[in-house]
C-alpha cells in the first residue's frame, strides 16, 4: 500500500508542475486535469477515503448549488469509473501474476555442473569426449552435449583448459524433475585412422570418427 501511495504522488508532483508551468495546450491540460483528479479518487478509494464529486472538468460539485439527485447521479459515475479502475488494475495484476508463474514454470528449475578432471581411457589417437543426460525409461538424451576434445598424449587440445573443464547443463526444468530416472552419459568418439593397426601407408586415413567408448552414471 505504502508503496502504490507513493508512485501515485509522485505522479501527482510532476503533473502539477506540468499544470503550472502554463505550456500545455488547453486540450492536453483539459485531458492532465481528468488524469489528476482520477489518480485523487482512485487513491482515496483504495485508502477507504471519502469519494469527491466532480463535473466533467474535474472541479468539485457544490452540494449548496446542486441538487441531491444531480449529486447522487455524479456519485454514481465517479463510484462506477473508480470501480472500473480497481478492476482493472486487478486484472493487470492477475495476468501478470500468470505472466510471472508461466516464466518461472518454463525457466530451468535447476542445474547440473560437471567439472571434468581427467579420461582415464587409453585410445592412442585424438577423441572426442561428448557428455550429455540420459532418460532410460524413454530411451532419449534430454540435454545438449558437452563437448572435449582429447589429445592423443593424454590433455586436452586446448591446453588454456586444462583444470578448467567445466560445464553446468540448465536446459532442465520442471518436466525433467518428475522423471523417475536421469543417467549422466559418456561417450568417447576417437578422430584418426580407420583402424589403429593401419600402418600401410598406402591406405593410412586420417580424421575419421569412430565411436570407441561408453559410460554411464545414474543421477537419480
Amino acid at each position: 500500500m505504502f508503496r502504490s501511495v507513493r508512485h501515485m504522488i509522485y505522479d501527482l508532483i510532476e503533473w502539477r508542475s506540468q499544470i503550472l508551468s502554463g505550456t500545455l495546450p488547453q486540450d492536453e491540460l483539459k485531458e492532465l486535469k481528468k488524469k489528476v483528479t482520477a489518480k485523487i479518487d482512485y487513491g482515496n478509494r483504495i485508502l477507504d477515503l471519502d469519494l469527491v464529486v466532480r463535473d466533467e472538468d474535474g472541479n468539485i460539485l457544490d452540494p449548496e448549488q446542486t441538487s441531491t439527485i444531480s449529486l447522487f447521479r455524479a456519485h454514481e459515475i465517479a463510484s462506477k469509473q473508480v470501480e472500473e479502475r480497481l478492476q482493472e488494475e486487478k486484472s493487470q495484476k492477475q495476468n501478470i501474476d500468470i505472466n510471472r508463474q508461466a516464466k518461472f514454470a518454463a525457466t530451468p528449475s535447476f542445474a547440473l555442473f560437471v567439472n571434468l578432471k581427467n579420461v582415464v581411457c587409453k585410445i592412442g589417437e585424438d577423441a572426442e569426449v561428448l557428455m550429455s543426460l540420459y532418460d532410460p525409461l524413454e530411451s532419449k538424451f534430454i540435454s545438449e552435449n558437452y563437448l572435449v576434445r582429447w589429445s592423443s598424449c593424454g590433455l586436452p587440445k586446448d591446453i588454456d583448459r586444462l583444470h578448467n573443464l567445466r560445464a553446468v547443463f540448465t536446459d532442465l526444468g520442471s518436466k525433467d524433475l518428475k522423471r523417475e530416472k536421469i543417467s549422466f552419459v559418456c561417450q568417447i568418439v576417437r578422430v584418426g585412422r580407420m583402424e589403429l593397426r593401419d600402418n600401410n601407408t598406402r591406405k593410412l586415413t586420417s580424421g575419421l570418427r569412430r565411436p570407441f567408448g561408453v559410460a554411464g552414471n545414474s543421477v537419480r
